[in-house]
């Protein structure tokens, strides 16, 4: 596979890995499978598979999962990154710029300055 995009394509990690499902669901005809309401819903459900790996433990750290589980944990990752690629790729959502426009909001949200060590919700402390 080539890093190298098309002109007015965008680059770097994301572009690739967005390349690298297109490849593997046209290779499958999965398309016509993967519209936003499916693709978000797979999502979902990769998530709550994810969060299975960690249920009744203390904390999920590392030396609690142990490298079987880790392993487990690190493809249920995988799934949820390839569906929210994949959904921003059906959906033309440039998930660097959906991040760092999110991360201008979140900032207003919670100033550094009053919400340091403090895992409230935005509208439960004071301003």
């Amino acid at each position: 596979m080539s890093t190298d995009a098309p002109e007015g394509e965008p680059r770097g990690e994301l572009a690739q890995l967005r390349a690298l499902v297109r490849e593997f669901v046209d290779e499958r005809d999965w398309d016509q499978f993967h519209t936003p309401k499916n693709l978000a819903s797979a999502l979902t459900v990769e998530a709550a598979e994810l969060l299975e790996h960690f249920q009744w433990l203390q904390h999920g750290r590392p030396e609690e999962l142990g490298e079987a589980k880790l392993e487990q944990v690190r493809h249920e990752m995988a799934d949820v990154l390839v569906y929210l690629v994949r959904l921003a790729d059906k959906l033309d959502v440039d998930l660097m710029a959906a991040v760092q426009e999110k991360m201008v909001l979140n900032r207003a949200k919670y100033p550094a300055d009053q919400v340091r060590g403090d895992a409230r919700k935005y509208y439960e402390y004071k301003k």
